[in-house]
């Protein structure tokens, strides 16, 4: 994943910051508590496609 998209990217839904979880391929906007995958190195940025983050996944 690109450093300088990463640092323009932000949650579509609140516009808040997204932190980059490598080993799930995903970005995680915890004010939402959702989780957009990346597929093929490619950040899918909408809210139809990500998933809701458990509690458990908060707590880490």
């Amino acid at each position: 994943m690109d450093k300088r998209l990463l640092d323009i990217l932000v949650c579509p839904v609140c516009k808040g910051p997204l932190l980059y979880d490598k080993a799930k391929a995903e970005l995680i906007c915890k004010a939402d508590r959702l989780a957009y995958p990346i597929r093929d190195d490619i950040p899918v940025m909408l809210e139809d496609e990500a998933r809701r983050v458990t509690d458990e996944e908060m707590a880490k």
